[in-house]
C-alpha cells in the first residue's frame, strides 16, 4: 500500500529526509519505534522491479501539499482512511447485530479484527502520518495540520505490512 507522511521543510531534499525518517519509524528502525510496516521504499527509489515506482509507477518523490500533485496525494490518502475506517465500523455495526457477545469474543467473522481496526492509530488503515510518525485518523486532525503548517510536503511511500 502506499502511504503519505506530511513534514514541514524548504526543500523537496529536506522533504524527503525527514519522509524517511517517519518512515523509519513506521518500520522500527529508528530507536524505540515499534514496527507497524515491514518495510518501506520511497519513490526516489529505482533499484527494485516490486515495489516504489515498478508497483504504482511515478509519483513524486515529495511535493507541497499546495500543489495540484500535493492535492492530489492527500486526497487519495485522505479518502483511503476515510474508505477503511468505514468499512470496518460497517462491519462492526454488523457484528453487533448479528453476533452474541460470545460470537464476538471467539472473533467470530473477524469481528474483533474491525473493532481493533476501527480503534487503530496507525497501520494498514491509517494511510496518513504527521511528521512524528503519528497517523492522521480524524479530519479535524488533519484540518489542524493543514492550517498551521508552513511549507508543508507530502512524501508519499510503499509499504508492506
Amino acid at each position: 500500500m502506499v502511504i503519505y507522511s506530511l513534514v514541514e521543510a524548504s526543500t523537496r531534499d529536506d522533504a524527503l529526509a525527514t519522509g524517511k525518517t517517519v518512515f523509519d519509524q513506521l518500520v522500527g528502525a529508528s530507536p524505540h519505534a515499534t514496527a507497524v510496516f515491514d518495510y518501506y521504499v520511497t519513490f526516489d527509489e529505482s533499484g527494485t522491479s516490486v515495489a516504489g515506482k515498478a508497483r504504482w509507477g511515478d509519483l513524486p518523490v515529495a511535493v507541497l501539499v499546495e500543489s495540484d500533485d500535493g492535492q492530489e496525494l492527500l486526497e487519495r490518502g485522505w479518502e483511503a482512511t476515510k474508505s477503511e475506517f468505514e468499512r470496518n465500523l460497517d462491519r462492526v455495526r454488523e457484528a453487533l447485530e448479528e453476533l452474541s457477545d460470545e460470537e464476538i469474543m471467539r472473533d467470530d467473522g473477524l469481528a474483533r479484527h474491525a473493532f481493533h481496526q476501527v480503534g487503530a492509530y496507525d497501520g494498514p488503515t491509517i494511510f496518513l502520518y504527521d511528521e512524528h510518525g503519528s497517523g492522521i485518523r480524524h479530519r479535524d486532525q488533519l484540518d489542524r495540520i493543514l492550517d498551521e503548517g508552513e511549507n508543508l510536503w507530502i512524501v508519499p511511500a510503499d509499504v508492506h505490512y
